[in-house]
C-alpha cells in the first residue's frame, strides 16, 4: 500500500513556544481582566456584577418576596456566566454576609453562614434571597442609557459591562481577588465619610491626600474592632495604594470578666477560644481560670474570659493575648483595580476618587442626555398631536378616506414620519376636548425640563451641584456610624513564659539512662524514687517550676527545657532524648537550673574549665548550643553551682590529690575549652574527677564509695589551698579514690 500523503493547506503552523506562550498570556489576561480584579466604576467582579444583573432581571428586589437562590444562581450560569455554580453561590454568599461585606448587597434567607464558620451556609436548594435596598445603588439607572451593553457569552442576551453606580462601592465593600501575576485587597470603609471625601474632591480638585484623610480617617471594617496602626501607616498606604494593618478586638470589663464584644474582620470567634483553650492547656495562661462563649442573636460577638483573681494585670493578660491569638491580625492592602482605561493599576485614594469621579461625571452626563433626548422627542410628538387635535375633523377624514393616511398628513400639516404614525395610533378616548389641554400642560412641564436638562449639560458648576446633591442624599440614605475605631496604640508584648508560669520550688531529676522528671519541692530523696530495671540517679538539681533546666550532654552540647513542662515525678519520667535531637551515640552528663545569671562551673576529665552563666546555655533548638569542648578521650564532669559568697573553688584528681584556689583565678566564658583547673602529669592516664565551689568558712565532703570525709574550712585554706593549675595535696589515705566532692550545706549533717 501506498502511503497517503497529509495535505496542510490552509493549516497555519505555529511553534509551540509561540503558542503555549499567547494561550497563557490570553488566559492570563482573562483571569485579570474577567475574573479576578474589580473594576474602579461598580466596585464589582464580573461574577458579582451578573449575578445582581440577573437578580434584578427576575424582580428580587428589596421589594418583592424572596426566591429561591438556586433559582438566581441557574439564571447566572445559564445566561451570563457559564462557570460552576458552587463558585457562583459562594460569591452570591459572600454578598449577602454581613460580617464580611460593610453593605450587603443580597438579603439572604435562611442559613447563610456564620462569622465563626463563613463557608458554613445551606445549599442554595435551602436558601432563598432578594436584592438589598443598597443595591439600588448600583441598579437604579441601569435603564437610563448610563452603560454600554456587551453579548453574553452565547450571543443570545445583552448583560451591562458596568453597572451604574451612584456611590463608589470599591471602597464601601472592599474585595479580594488572587489573578495571575496580580491580586487585591481593598479594605472597606465608612459611606459617609467617602461622602464627605468624595464631595471634597469635586468641590476642590486640587485636595490633596492628607487632606482628604480629614475625611476618610481609615478602613471601616463591618465587625468593627480597633485599627491600632500608626497614623503615618494608614498615609503611606492611601499615598502608596499598598501596606498593611493591624486589627483588635474591643474588649471591656465586666464583673471582673473579661468580655470581647468585637472581633477583628475575618476572624473567628471560635477559633480564638481554641487558640486560648490551647495556652491553657499548655499551662501558659496560669492567671486565667475559664473561658466562655456567650454569643446570641443578640449579642454575635460575646467571648467571655475569666481572670483567676482580681489581682491580675488585664492590660498585660490582653497584651499578651493580641500577641499570640487571632485577637489582632494584620489585614493586606493593595489598592489594585481595573481603572477606566481598561487596565489594571495601583491606585492611591486620590487617584482612586478622582478615577470614580470621573466615571460618575460621564455616567450623569450619559443620564442626563438620555433624558434630554427622550424630553425632545416627546416634545416633538406633542407638537404633532397638537396639529392634529386643532384639526381634527380634517384628520379624522383623511384617515377614513385615504389609503394611505400616513403622506398624506405629513404633505397637509407638515408632520415628520414620527408625528405622523403617533396621530394615527391614538385611540378613540384621546379626542375628548379636554385632550388638547392636556397635551399643552405636558408640554409646559417638558419644555421647562427640557431647558434645566441643557442648562446642567451646559453648566459645569450646576453638574457638580446636582452629583454633590446626590452624594448627600445617598448618604443620609444609607450611611451609619463608623463601627471600626481608629486608636494607636502600642504593639502588643508577649508576656514572658517564666511569668505565666506560677512559680514553686521543685527537683529536677535526671537517671543515668536519660529519663527526667520533675518534683514539687526541695526536700525530694531523689534517690529514693523508683528508676526502671538497670537504671539509677545520675543527677539531681533544685529550682523554681518557672525556670529553664539546662541539660548538658557528653559532646558539650547545652539542651534547655521549661521546668513546669517535665513530667511528674510520681511517673519515672520520660526519655529527654524524645523531646531534644542530641547527637547519636552521646549521653546526658549533667542538668543545671536557676536564674539566667547564676554562674556555674563547666569542667571536663582533661582538668580544663570555665565559669559560665546560666543564660549562656539557652538552647532555642533541639539540637543544643555547643557550650563545652570536650579533648578527645575526655568526658564532661557534672557542673558545678557557684552559689552567693562563694569565692573558692576545690578540684580533685583520680589519683586523690585536691587543690583548692580562688574562683577569679578561672575565666568567664560563654564556650570553649577553659583554662587549666587542675596539673595532670604527663603519661599517667590521670583524670580530673570533680569540682565544686565553696566558701571561706564553708566545709566540703569528699565521698568515696559509701564512706565520706569532711574537709574543715581551716585545713581548705592552711593545707588545699594554692594557684589554679597546681598539682594538689594527696588526700589522707583511705580517701583518694574519690567519687564526688560536695560543699556542705548549712544546717546539714
Amino acid at each position: 500500500m501506498h502511503e497517503q500523503e497529509l495535505n496542510f493547506e490552509g493549516i497555519e503552523r505555529v511553534s509551540l513556544a509561540e503558542f503555549t506562550e499567547k494561550a497563557y498570556l490570553d488566559y492570563s489576561m482573562y483571569v485579570v481582566l474577567d475574573r479576578a480584579l474589580p473594576h474602579i466604576g461598580d466596585g464589582l467582579k464580573p461574577v458579582q456584577r451578573r449575578i445582581i444583573y440577573a437578580m434584578s432581571d427576575l424582580g428580587m428586589s428589596a421589594a418583592a418576596k424572596p426566591k429561591k437562590a438556586a433559582r438566581a444562581v441557574g439564571d447566572v450560569i445559564g445566561k451570563f456566566h457559564p462557570h460552576g455554580d458552587s463558585a457562583c453561590y459562594e460569591a452570591m454568599v459572600h454578598m449577602a454576609q454581613p460580617f464580611a461585606c460593610r453593605h450587603p448587597i443580597v438579603d439572604g434567607q435562611g442559613n447563610w453562614g456564620s462569622q465563626d464558620d463563613p463557608k458554613s451556609f445551606a445549599a442554595m436548594r435551602y436558601t432563598e434571597a432578594r436584592l438589598t435596598r443598597y443595591a439600588q445603588v448600583l441598579l437604579s439607572e441601569l435603564d437610563q442609557g448610563t452603560v454600554d451593553w456587551s453579548p453574553n457569552f452565547d450571543g443570545t442576551l445583552r448583560e451591562p459591562v458596568l453597572l451604574p453606580a451612584r456611590l463608589p462601592n470599591l471602597l464601601l465593600n472592599g474585595t479580594s481577588g488572587i489573578a495571575v501575576g496580580m491580586s487585591t485587597d481593598v479594605p472597606p470603609h465608612n459611606l459617609r465619610e467617602v461622602a464627605t471625601a468624595v464631595i471634597r474632591l469635586l468641590e476642590q480638585p486640587e485636595t490633596t491626600t492628607s487632606q482628604l484623610m480629614r475625611h476618610i480617617k481609615g478602613p471601616d471594617f463591618p465587625t468593627g474592632g480597633e485599627l491600632v496602626s500608626p497614623r503615618s501607616d494608614i498615609a503611606a498606604i492611601y499615598r502608596k495604594g499598598t501596606g498593611g494593618l493591624k486589627l483588635r478586638a474591643r474588649y471591656e470589663v465586666q464583673d471582673g470578666d473579661i468580655v470581647i464584644t468585637e472581633l477583628p474582620w475575618q476572624v473567628s470567634g471560635a477559633k480564638v477560644l481554641e487558640q486560648i483553650a490551647a495556652q491553657m492547656r499548655a499551662k501558659k495562661l496560669p492567671m486565667m481560670e475559664d473561658l466562655r462563649d456567650e454569643s446570641d442573636h443578640e449579642n454575635p460577638t460575646r467571648l467571655v474570659l475569666a481572670p483567676r483573681s482580681n489581682r491580675v494585670d488585664i492590660d498585660a493578660l490582653m497584651g499578651h493575648l493580641f500577641a499570640t491569638t487571632d485577637l489582632e491580625r494584620s489585614v493586606r492592602v493593595n489598592l489594585n483595580v481595573i481603572g477606566l482605561d481598561g487596565r489594571p493599576a495601583v491606585f492611591g485614594l486620590k487617584a482612586l476618587l478622582e478615577s470614580w469621579l470621573k466615571f460618575r461625571t460621564d455616567t450623569v452626563r450619559r443620564r442626563l442626555n438620555h433624558r434630554l433626548q427622550r424630553v425632545t422627542k416627546r416634545l416633538h410628538i406633542l407638537d404633532g398631536l397638537l396639529i392634529a387635535f386643532l384639526n381634527i375633523d380634517e384628520v379624522i377624514g383623511i384617515i377614513r378616506t385615504e389609503d394611505k393616511p400616513n403622506p398624506v398628513l405629513m404633505r397637509r400639516f407638515g408632520l415628520s414620519d414620527a408625528q405622523a404614525e403617533a396621530v394615527l395610533e391614538l385611540r378613540l378616548r384621546h379626542l375628548a376636548r379636554l385632550e388638547e389641554v392636556r397635551i399643552r400642560g405636558e408640554q409646559s412641564e417638558l419644555a421647562e425640563e427640557q431647558a434645566e436638562l441643557q442648562e446642567i449639560l451646559g453648566s459645569r458648576r450646576r453638574l457638580t451641584e446636582l452629583i454633590k446633591e446626590e452624594l448627600t442624599g445617598l448618604a443620609e440614605e444609607h450611611g451609619d456610624a463608623r463601627r471600626t475605631r481608629i486608636v494607636e496604640r502600642e504593639a502588643a508584648q508577649v508576656i514572658d513564659e517564666s511569668d505565666l508560669v506560677a512559680s514553686g520550688p521543685v527537683t529536677v531529676v535526671l537517671s543515668e539512662h536519660g529519663w527526667v522528671r520533675a518534683a514539687k519541692g526541695h526536700e525530694v530523696d531523689a534517690a529514693a524514687l523508683n528508676y526502671r530495671s538497670g537504671d539509677k540517679l545520675l543527677a539531681a538539681v533544685q529550682g523554681r517550676s518557672n525556670q529553664l533546666a539546662v541539660f548538658l550532654d557528653s559532646t558539650g552540647k547545652a539542651y534547655s527545657l521549661p521546668a513546669h513542662t517535665l513530667p511528674s515525678a510520681r511517673s519515672l519520667g520520660e526519655p529527654i532524648s524524645g523531646r531534644l535531637n542530641p547527637p547519636d551515640g552521646s549521653s546526658f552528663r549533667s542538668v543545671l537550673i536557676g536564674a539566667p545569671e547564676d554562674r556555674w562551673v563547666l569542667a571536663t576529665s582533661a582538668g580544663y574549665g570555665f565559669i559560665v552563666t546560666l543564660g549562656d546555655m539557652y538552647s532555642r533548638t533541639k539540637s543544643g548550643k555547643s557550650v563545652l569542648s570536650v579533648p578527645e578521650g575526655g568526658e564532661v564532669l557534672p557542673a558545678a553551682r557557684i552559689a552567693a559568697k562563694q569565692q573558692y573553688l576545690a578540684a580533685v584528681s583520680s589519683d586523690g590529690r585536691l587543690l583548692a584556689f580562688p574562683l577569679e583565678e578561672l575565666p568567664a566564658l560563654a564556650r570553649g575549652r577553659g583554662n587549666k583547673i587542675i596539673g595532670l602529669p604527663n603519661g599517667h592516664d590521670l583524670r580530673l574527677v570533680s569540682v565544686c565551689a565553696f566558701a571561706e568558712r564553708q566545709a566540703v565532703k569528699v565521698f568515696c564509695g559509701a564512706r565520706y570525709m569532711r574537709l574543715r574550712p581551716i585545713d581548705l585554706r592552711n593545707k588545699y589551698m594554692g594557684s589554679r593549675g597546681r598539682r594538689g595535696l594527696a588526700l589522707p589515705r583511705g580517701y583518694r579514690k574519690v567519687d564526688t566532692i560536695a560543699p556542705v550545706v548549712p544546717n546539714s549533717k
